[in-house]
């Protein structure tokens, strides 16, 4: 019954704007089953929506309040009043304290409508734990034109002990990482081909070190490296969850093995080779100490690895740099889509309208425009190619409520490359479902019984595999071991044990 994301969707040009881009109790039937009823007041014998009453849809977003964000609420509010006879109040968890405030949001008993969730914000555990209420009913009655554009696999990541508990995103996004870096600088070095292997970026990162000591070859930073995950995706390999990147697994075998980074093959050479890169100056020899995150974009560092979504936003701020972009996973999948969903909150008064809603945002043009890059001519402007440009950063950029990007609707930021497009279209032509990590994106680790050894591995990797992969040590195989010995304590042997355990139901109930 539940239908694929139409063949036109994925035909259609591929928009993207820029990405900004971890409970309550009681038992998780209580409130979904009355909620997908659809016995609410507003519900109509015909399953529309009785909107002769006007009543404010609430919805919690993680971000800091924009300074203009009156303006945006004011305009969308007219717009929704006349279409659905509703206003929106949007309440805010600054970034600064949603670890703390966003889970205490579900067990205040707090009534509201609508949330962002992800997985990253515990989208799992809060369901299991009766935070949201099942759509399962009321998505296909009160929202059926994004049901009806929903994939097979969104609706199942998004189902939990057989109940439908989000509404996930319609912009598909992907695992593939890879090379952002400075195009005018490879001219000058006169590397002509895409820098997409680890012996181009080390051509490039020796021109760098040599003629340009005014900045790091490679932006490292407090956040940790990432060349672990560029390294394992390179090799075709998946990390188990986007929590515990640790633990990886080939996606390509019949009976996948969970394996922890320091064990996988060649990982005693690929430490080498960091700290090879690190003798040579690539980054900083206090990198963990610095939090400059803004390096590549500040002039300060020639090169970082991340996905294409931050080679958009670079290429947008400085044209004149010449970012390029290396795709270096030879495994592209889609994200989960899951990685961004909007819930309806079990102490919703108006969970049918606040559906409606959500269908018309994701739906309408002039509706989403309003909603995602608020008042055109005041927050942004359209060029002739209906790409946007913010007009004040300080005053808005986007919604934050990033569940609502929709593919139809989306638009590309002024000065994105052509490429950016073709490469995602590539990528959708390559990805074949149930095959490859395309097998595993419907895969959610529930960590909830091995909570603390998580937390205790995540510190081990922190305190031994972060120095280690940024090549911070006299002998590799000595400090290796030493990271090995730190996750056993840790209680990495248990992690691996559920990890696999659930690897292998999930893959299980596929056949």
């Amino acid at each position: 019954m539940k239908k694929k994301l139409v063949a036109a969707l994925l035909a259609a040009t591929m928009t993207l704007g820029l990405l900004a881009g971890c409970g309550s109790s009681g038992d998780t039937s209580s409130s979904g089953d009355a909620a997908s009823s659809g016995s609410s007041s507003e519900a109509g014998a015909s399953g529309e929506v009785d909107t002769s009453k006007e009543v404010e849809l609430v919805m919690y977003v993680i971000s800091d309040r924009p300074a203009g964000q009156d303006i945006v609420d004011e305009n969308i509010n007219a717009i929704l009043k006349e279409k659905l006879n509703c206003t929106l109040k949007i309440n805010w968890i600054g970034w600064a304290e949603y670890a703390q405030k966003y889970p205490l949001l579900f067990s205040s008993g707090e009534e509201f409508d609508m949330a962002y969730c992800a997985g990253w914000l515990g989208f799992t555990s809060l369901a299991q734990r009766g935070a949201f209420m099942a759509l399962d009913e009321m998505l296909p009655t009160y929202a059926p034109d994004n049901y009806a554009m929903q994939s097979e696999s969104a609706l199942q990541q998004a189902t939990v002990n057989d109940k439908l508990y989000a509404v996930p995103t319609l912009l598909p996004t992907y695992t593939s990482y890879g090379s952002i870096y400075r195009g005018d600088i490879a001219a000058e070095a006169g590397i002509t081909d895409t820098i997409d292997t680890f012996e181009e970026v080390e051509q490039f990162a020796d021109y760098v070190v040599a003629n340009h000591p005014e900045m790091e070859a490679i932006d490292q930073y407090s956040a940790g490296p990432e060349l672990s995950l560029v390294w394992t995706r390179m090799n075709g390999l998946m990390d188990v969850d986007s929590n515990i990147r640790y633990l990886f697994c080939d996606p390509s075998e019949e009976h996948p093995t969970v394996k922890a980074l320091y064990d996988l093959d060649g990982a005693v050479e690929f430490y080498q080779m960091c700290k090879n890169w690190s003798d040579k100056g690539y980054w900083s020899k206090s990198a963990l100490a610095d939090t400059d995150s803004q390096k590549t974009q500040n002039g300060k560092a020639a090169m970082r690895f991340h996905n294409i979504d931050s080679w958009s936003g670079l290429t947008v701020l400085h044209p004149e740099w010449d970012f390029q972009f290396g795709t270096m996973t030879s495994d592209v999948a889609h994200l989960p889509y899951t990685q961004d969903c909007m819930v309806i909150s079990n102490t919703s008064k108006n969970p049918e309208r606040a559906l409606a809603f959500w269908n018309l945002v994701t739906t309408d043009q002039e509706v989403y425009d309003a909603f995602y890059y608020g008042v055109l001519g005041t927050s942004y402007e359209l060029n002739d190619e209906g790409q946007f440009t913010v007009l004040d950063t300080d005053l808005y950029a986007t919604s934050a409520m990033w569940a609502a990007r929709t593919l139809d609707l989306n638009r590309n930021q002024a000065g994105v490359p052509e490429s950016y497009d073709t490469i995602r279209a590539g990528w959708e032509e390559t990805i074949k479902e149930g095959v490859g990590s395309e097998k595993f994106t419907g895969f959610v680790m529930d960590t909830s019984s091995i909570s603390t050894e998580v937390a205790a591995c995540t510190n081990a990797r922190q305190q031994y595999g972060w120095p280690l992969e940024l090549g911070y040590t006299e002998d590799v195989e000595a400090s290796i071991e030493e990271y090995r010995t730190a996750m056993q304590a840790a209680g990495i042997d248990t992690v691996i044990e559920e990890c696999q355990k659930q690897l292998d139901a999930y893959l299980a109930g596929l056949e």
